[in-house]
């Protein structure tokens, strides 16, 4: 089974806030399921998320 995280674990893996990773969700920059109050996020969509970020810092 694939690994989960939340918000706030993301946040810091990523080394930035957890208002950030909010805000990369809801640009759909990161993709997230939504449980409760709060959002999980799957190990595959964080790599997703760098390989993209990625992408457009070398054009």
């Amino acid at each position: 089974m694939e690994n989960i995280y939340t918000v706030k674990q993301v946040a810091e893996k990523l080394q930035v806030s957890l208002l950030t990773v909010r805000r990369y969700i809801k640009a759909g920059k990161l993709q997230a399921s939504k449980l409760g109050k709060d959002y999980r996020i799957l190990e595959t969509d964080i790599m997703k998320f760098l390989q993209n970020t990625k992408i457009q810092m070398s054009k």
